[in-house]
């Protein structure tokens, strides 16, 4: 399966844990960004002159009505990166904002591949971080071309030439848009170096820039997102699924399921189960709930989430190995006068995107097509390909729109593509089958976020500085058994695992950290934000207990641990943000302390994927004793912000989705059988529960870093610390509505 991937991984410098979490292309190492073809050779246009464009890189498109079309090489799942990266292009290319437009770039590792991960993917926030010198170099790029071209065509010198808002022009009079010019330009010798904008040049990044993809998902353009494809002759296809993870096919019964009109066949799928292939969505799932099938059980996920709590609770009581261990953090908790000790229990979260998981394949003969959200192309091509026993290049992947993801789209073993492949070579005709999940079918489907058990033992010296933290995580691996553990996992530490604890970077005389990776029959994965989203949460809340212990403020206990030397410079570098974007909150919600009349207020401050966020939750109490969050307020420093509206929408969105998860959200498993069906059972954010929500985008010069998933893991203890302000004690079981504190 992942024959190009490991190819890919060897052609490219090997990127680190850090380089894979998210950071950009310039931090991890000065990754060669590789984006244009030898100097002095025309670039090809035979593979997209059915576009009606000159094609000027793999990246840029420029046709004769003038418009740019930018292909993006990630996938957009609502985050806003294939606007972000038609503002790197229109920046260095000196375009109009209303003649740029956005493609999705097709699967090809060696032109698209993603730094981070050495193949062509989406993840980690990492979109805008690792395209940000790529694009704008795209754009100055074509930029230098159409001024030759125009240079040649007048007979002028290339340094007379003015370009501005997707005209050339010179001081004799001559003028002509990127249209008229397109032509000529693509067909001269590509530059081999390029001059970009210095930063008091940008017109467009740092500024707004409206969003590409509003008009068509607006207006319901076809074809937007994978529940939209429509191809003649298609077939559609549901899945019934084994009810317990790990559980197979025995046998089954499709009398009554071929009955229904509509119903062409009634297939079993080796490995994933059966499947109704129909005209329609409709006969399709109520032909499925006629099925009558027979479960294999023995090699199945039995236990309940009940019973694997206890399994973690008592690992969480047991060393374990340890991936940081600065001081003696024993030694020193043995001595202090006080220990402040908490243990904290996450369960298990679906991504519950608003699109379900939706996708299409024809095969013919040689060749297979698939339009859906890809979020890991050459996986998802790797993947197809092998069940086909076709070559990789033969597998055309279009990718469109995601109707969000979280991380949903993003499976290290692509069970949705083994699902859709598998189906199409078992039914053996060339026909196009879309594979249609249904809510229930995503919401039991597993890939989860992981239940996690964490136990911390921190202590504060006379001084009230923190003496002393004993962090111990029990936590199924996400990387364990996937391609990705060689890069993720040493000494059987997942680095997925202790992120957000691993550099953990308050000052902190003695230090230790455990962690105990259990196996478990649920298949787990990246949920937004990762690690961070439970180790933000266990660390901000510690602090806050630590602050209670030392009689100090939370900002001010904060702020102490965040100056002065740590003894890394890197932990000094991060601090130093981290600190800004804390006391940027604090003026914005003007704190004054937890209390504020008669509501209570909490704070949280977390870097993650690069970036550093700090946000106030402020929480009224009702007269029944639960609380309703009021407002959040959210500072975030992401490094150069190439359109801050984005950014801020960005904050805003992971805030509502943090919020979710701490409240309502959980997975429950009975005797392995998953008991949450729909969002009436597994509860998302509503817009009663939805609180006010204020951000503040610092201005930097540093490189750009993630902005889809850092503002989520700071509002889950930011609520709870002003919950433990209100009523002393810090809730440490995973969701609130579980306590009945919402």
């Amino acid at each position: 399966m992942f024959k190009i991937m490991e190819s890919a991984a060897r052609a490219a410098p090997r990127p680190s844990r850090r380089a894979f979490l998210g950071m950009s292309a310039a931090a991890a190492g000065g990754l060669v960004i590789g984006l244009r073809v030898a100097p002095g050779t025309a670039l090809a246009q035979g593979a997209d002159a059915a576009t009606g464009g000159e094609v000027f890189n793999p990246f840029v498109r420029i046709s004769p009505d003038g418009l740019v079309t930018v292909l993006n090489k990630h996938l957009d799942m609502g985050q806003g990166n294939a606007t972000g990266l038609a503002t790197l292009v229109a920046e260095e290319l000196d375009a109009r904002h209303d003649q740029m437009r956005a493609e999705f770039a097709p699967a090809d590792v060696d032109k698209y591949k993603n730094f981070a991960f050495g193949v062509q993917g989406t993840g980690g926030s990492t979109a805008i971080a690792n395209s940000f010198q790529q694009y704008r170099e795209a754009g100055a790029t074509a930029r230098a071309m159409l001024v030759a071209a125009a240079a040649k065509e007048w007979g002028v010198p290339a340094s007379e030439i003015e370009v501005k808002e997707g005209t050339l022009s010179h001081s004799s009079g001559k003028s002509a848009g990127f249209g008229e010019l397109a032509e000529k330009a693509a067909a001269l010798p590509v530059p081999g170096t390029v001059t970009l904008k210095s930063p008091d040049q940008w017109v467009y990044i740092g500024k707004s820039f409206p969003r590409l993809d509003v008009p068509n998902k607006t207006v319901g353009a076809p074809r937007t997102y994978a529940m939209d494809v429509q191809r003649e002759n298609m077939l559609v296809a549901v899945l019934e699924r084994p009810h317990r993870f790990g559980g197979k096919v025995k046998s089954f019964d499709a009398g009554a399921a071929k009955a229904v009109k509509g119903v062409v066949d009634v297939i079993e799928v080796p490995g994933h189960g059966v499947a109704v292939l129909a005209t329609s969505t409709w006969p399709a799932i109520k032909a499925r709930g006629l099925l009558e099938i027979e479960w294999d059980d023995a090699e199945a996920e039995t236990r309940s989430t009940d019973a694997l709590f206890e399994e973690f609770r008592s690992l969480a009581e047991t060393s374990g190995p340890v991936f940081r261990n600065d001081g003696d953090a024993r030694a020193a908790l043995e001595a202090a006068d006080e220990v402040v000790e908490t243990t904290f229990e996450f369960p298990y979260l679906a991504h519950a995107m608003m699109e379900p998981m939706a996708l299409t394949i024809h095969m013919q003969g040689d060749k297979a097509e698939l339009w859906f959200a890809s979020q890991f192309q050459t996986v998802d091509q790797q993947t197809a390909a092998g069940i086909l026993g076709l070559k990789p290049e033969a597998v055309a992947i279009h990718t469109l729109y995601g109707g969000g993801s979280f991380g949903r789209r993003a499976t290290a073993d692509a069970r949705y593509i083994q699902e859709i492949a598998s189906i199409a070579k078992v039914w053996g005709k060339s026909q196009p089958i879309k594979l249609v999940y249904t809510r229930e079918d995503d919401t039991r489907g597993g890939y989860y976020r992981p239940m996690g058990v964490h136990k911390v033992q921190a202590a504060v010296d006379a001084d009230g500085n923190i003496s002393a933290w004993h962090h111990r995580i029990v936590q199924q691996s996400l990387m364990a058994g996937t391609f990705f553990e060689q890069f993720m996992v040493k000494d059987g530490i997942d680095a997925t695992s202790i992120e957000g604890v691993e550099d953990f970077s308050y000052r902190a005389a003695n230090f230790t950290g455990e962690l105990h990776s259990p196996k478990v029959g649920v298949p787990v994965l990246w949920w937004r934000s990762v690690g961070h989203t439970q180790t933000a949460y266990v660390v901000e809340g510690v602090m806050e207990r630590l602050a209670g212990a030392a009689g100090v403020d939370p900002v001010e206990f904060r702020r102490r641990h965040l100056t002065g030397a740590t003894g890394s410079e890197e932990h000094d570098a991060d601090n130093a943000r981290k600190l800004a974007v804390l006391e940027k909150v604090a003026a914005m919600a003007n704190w004054s302390g937890p209390k504020a009349g008669d509501r209570f207020r909490g704070v949280a401050v977390h870097k993650s994927f690069g970036s550093y966020v700090a946000e106030i939750a402020e929480v009224s109490r009702r007269e029944d004793g639960t609380f309703k969050v009021e407002k959040v307020w959210c500072a975030a420093d992401c490094g150069v912000a190439v359109n801050p509206d984005n950014v801020k929408a960005q904050m805003e969105g992971g805030i509502g989705y943090g919020l979710a998860a701490i409240l309502f959200s959980e997975i429950t498993l009975t005797d392995g059988r998953v008991d949450q069906e729909n969002f009436d059972t597994y509860q998302p954010m509503r817009m009663e529960h939805a609180p006010l929500v204020e951000v503040e985008v610092i201005a930097s010069a540093a490189a750009p870093t993630g902005a889809g998933e850092p503002g989520t893991p700071p509002v889950g203890p930011a609520v709870a610390n002003a919950i433990l302000a209100a009523t002393g004690e810090l809730p440490s079981v995973l969701p609130l509505a579980k306590a009945g504190m919402v």
